[in-house]
């Protein structure tokens, strides 16, 4: 009998710490960013534009440097913009609760030509570059990348001399 009581007893502390796990991956840590009316985006020449939004609606979480996502409505289409390209962005999946972003469907329009990608801030923290993908549709999308500096600083590559000095 004891032995059936034990194995219960692991079985439910099992299912509770799953539970827990899910619960802090999928929920916690995120929170709601205050809407925006305007993103700022790196230009060709090495400055900054802005670009007017609506409708912004995105989170964030202090846990991780990539968990940032965000989705709006713009006014100009990115023919208006001398925005810097960024090549090879690939769209991170959000939170399923996080409706409006479906990486998806924006690498799919990535890849068809409807959206372009461009950079809206490099080495927002070590290793980390913001991006935003605008759509032929009126729809604007941002989420962090990691870099070539993140990758070779995470897979223990020497970094070289074209990265950033690293703060810690």
């Amino acid at each position: 009998m004891s032995g059936k009581i034990l194995s219960l007893i692991i079985l439910v502390a099992a299912a509770i710490g799953g539970a827990a796990m899910y619960y802090l991956q999928v929920f916690a840590y995120y929170e709601r960013l205050p809407e925006v009316s305007e993103i700022t985006i790196a230009t060709t020449d090495g400055g900054t534009t802005t670009l007017p939004v609506s409708n912004f609606q995105g989170i964030d979480a202090d846990s991780s440097p990539i968990r940032y996502r965000a989705c709006f409505d713009v006014l100009a289409g990115p023919s208006d913009l001398q925005a810097e390209p960024y090549p090879a962005a690939i769209p991170r999946n959000a939170p399923f609760w996080f409706s409006c972003f479906d990486a998806e469907a924006i690498a799919d329009q990535i890849d068809a030509g409807a959206a372009e990608v461009f950079t809206v801030a490099r080495n927002i923290e070590f290793g980390i570059d913001r991006v935003v993908a605008l759509t032929d549709d009126g729809r604007g999308y941002v989420w962090q990348e990691v870099n070539d500096c993140g990758d070779r600083a995470y897979d223990g590559t020497p970094l070289g001399d074209d990265c950033p000095p690293r703060d810690r």
